[in-house]
């Protein structure tokens, strides 16, 4: 196997740690004011109760996802977040503006990329577990070539 035919499966490590600290440097403030943050949600039309699993998905999610843990499942629920905050929260802001969705949007592509590739080398799950905890779904072909 050629050394190059290597460097595809690195590919999602720097997007796992760049989403992971994204979400990491957004959760921790909120615990320093969760009160406040629940008011902002009961002001946007959010249950207040969400705030604090919302936080905690941030926090423990991201670091999952830098350790690469579990990281299709924290990326189905980063973009289940980002499609709310989006749908909830941002739409009415437009795209770009102050408090527009572009960010979220990212993310949420960021998280799509992640749940479609895996956590890639130099991850808990692929390189100390040896398997994925959520499998990718393997296409007709792949299984084809499988039984081959």
């Amino acid at each position: 196997m050629n050394y190059l035919e290597k460097f595809p499966s690195f590919a999602p490590l720097p997007i796992r740690i760049m989403m992971g600290i994204a979400f990491i440097t957004h959760g921790l403030p909120k615990f320093g004011d969760i009160e406040g943050f629940q008011g902002y949600f009961a002001y946007a039309g959010i249950p207040p109760e969400l705030a604090l699993p919302l936080a905690l998905l941030e926090v423990i999610g991201g670091i999952a996802l830098i350790l690469g843990i579990a990281t299709r499942i924290a990326s189905i629920l980063f973009m289940v977040e980002m499609a709310g905050a989006i749908i909830m929260v941002n739409a009415s802001s437009g795209f770009i503006p102050g408090g527009g969705y572009e960010l979220d949007l990212l993310l949420m592509s960021i998280a799509t990329s992640l749940l479609l590739s895996g956590p890639g080398r130099i991850s808990v799950e692929k390189d100390i577990l040896k398997r994925e905890i959520f499998p990718k779904i393997k296409h007709k072909q792949e299984k084809k070539l499988a039984f081959e």
